[in-house]
């Protein structure tokens, strides 16, 4: 199954931008007649079938149309604060995309040794992993937040902050239940100071725990992605 990422879709008739028609007409070798499948990001799922093999302008005739594909029963949006190895954050988007995640947000806090990252490159690999993993919704990319404003946005959800200090708080697996919006803040390879844990209860913020073991940042963020995904099959 050849599946493009093609978040622009409005008729029955669609051009590839010119790196998807390289990768689709001289990559894959793909010709008139062929069919492929589309998905928009949106829940938008398409058989289409090209209908001039231009390596650089592939022309596609939308065939069929489902919506809603693969429409998950819960929202998960995500906040880790960006590793020093970039490639480990990359490496937990990527896994996470893969899984299932409504949004990204990555963040600074005081500990965070990484504060700047390329969204491009990032955007990047959540479209690839998407594609990869044949869903028809896209993960949004928030903008990176500082953690005073990341703790003060309107959320209506419910709010945890996972932590490592040895202080009394539940396992993630044992408060969640089906269908929750939840927001979910991981902290860098410091961890949070117990200054941004306080900060962050007063704004409505719950203390987790994602299990016994110490784990690295992207870790427990895959840790975090997949309870969610479990307490919903």
């Amino acid at each position: 199954m050849h599946i493009f990422y093609t978040p622009d879709i409005k008729s029955d008739n669609y051009q590839l931008n010119e790196e998807e028609s390289k990768h689709c007409i001289r990559v894959l070798r793909l010709k008139n007649g062929d069919k492929i499948n589309l998905i928009d990001g949106l829940g938008g799922f398409y058989l289409a079938e090209i209908t001039n093999d231009h390596p650089k302008r592939c022309e596609l005739r939308i065939l069929q149309t489902e919506k809603e594909y693969g429409k998950r029963n819960y929202h998960l949006s995500i906040a880790v604060a960006p590793t020093k190895n970039i490639e480990r954050y990359e490496w937990f988007l990527e896994k996470s995309t893969e899984i299932g995640v409504d949004e990204f947000i990555p963040f600074i806090s005081q500990q965070s040794e990484r504060k700047v990252i390329k969204p491009e490159r990032l955007n990047k690999i959540i479209n690839a992993a998407v594609k990869q993993s044949i869903q028809a919704y896209r993960p949004k990319l928030s903008s990176l937040f500082k953690f005073k404003d990341l703790i003060n946005i309107d959320f209506k959800g419910k709010k945890f902050i996972a932590h490592c200090f040895d202080t009394e708080k539940p396992f993630l697996k044992n408060i969640l239940n089906k269908n929750d919006k939840v927001l979910i803040l991981i902290g860098p390879e410091g961890d949070f100071t117990l200054e941004e844990v306080e900060q962050a209860k007063t704004k409505g913020f719950q203390e987790i725990s994602l299990g016994n073991n110490r784990l690295r940042t992207e870790t427990a963020g895959i840790v975090a992605v997949h309870t969610v995904s479990l307490i919903n099959e």
